[in-house]
C-alpha cells in the first residue's frame, strides 16, 4: 500500500508565489518519475511538470520560467514551487508518483494524491 499526501494549497493574489508538496510513503522500493497535474473546473485532468529519479524536469510551455519542480528522494516528496502565478493557474493540483513497491513481485504502478486546491483571485 502507497499513498501519496499533498499539502500547501491554498489562495494567493495575482503575481504572488505557492508551494505545494507531496510525499509518499508506504510499501515503498524505489519511485521513478514524479509529477503534478491540475484539473481546472469543467476541464481534464493536464500535465503541469515532470521529474525522473535523476532529476530530468519537463513543463508544459504553459508554465515554463514560473514553477519550478524539485524533488527530495531521500524523503520520497517532490514539490511544485510556483512563481508569477496567474488567475488562469487556477485548479485542483494532483501529485502522481510512478513507484516499484516492497510486493513479493516488485509491482510498479502510477499513484495519486488527494489534490489540492489553489486559487488564484485578487
Amino acid at each position: 500500500q502507497v499513498q501519496l499526501v499533498e499539502s500547501g494549497g491554498g489562495l494567493v493574489q495575482p503575481g504572488g508565489s505557492l508551494k505545494v508538496s507531496c510525499t509518499a510513503s508506504g510499501s515503498i522500493l524505489s519511485i521513478n518519475t514524479m509529477g503534478w497535474y491540475r484539473q481546472a473546473p469543467g476541464k481534464q485532468r493536464d500535465l503541469v511538470a515532470t521529474i525522473t529519479g535523476d532529476g530530468t524536469t519537463n513543463y508544459v510551455d504553459s508554465v515554463k520560467g514560473r514553477f519550478t519542480i524539485p524533488r527530495d528522494n531521500a524523503r520520497n516528496t517532490v514539490h511544485l514551487q510556483m512563481n508569477s502565478l496567474k488567475p488562469e493557474d487556477t485548479a485542483v493540483y494532483y501529485c502522481t508518483a510512478d513507484v516499484v513497491t516492497r510486493s513479493w513481485n516488485r509491482s510498479r504502478r502510477n499513484y495519486w494524491g488527494q489534490g489540492t486546491q489553489v486559487t488564484v483571485s485578487s
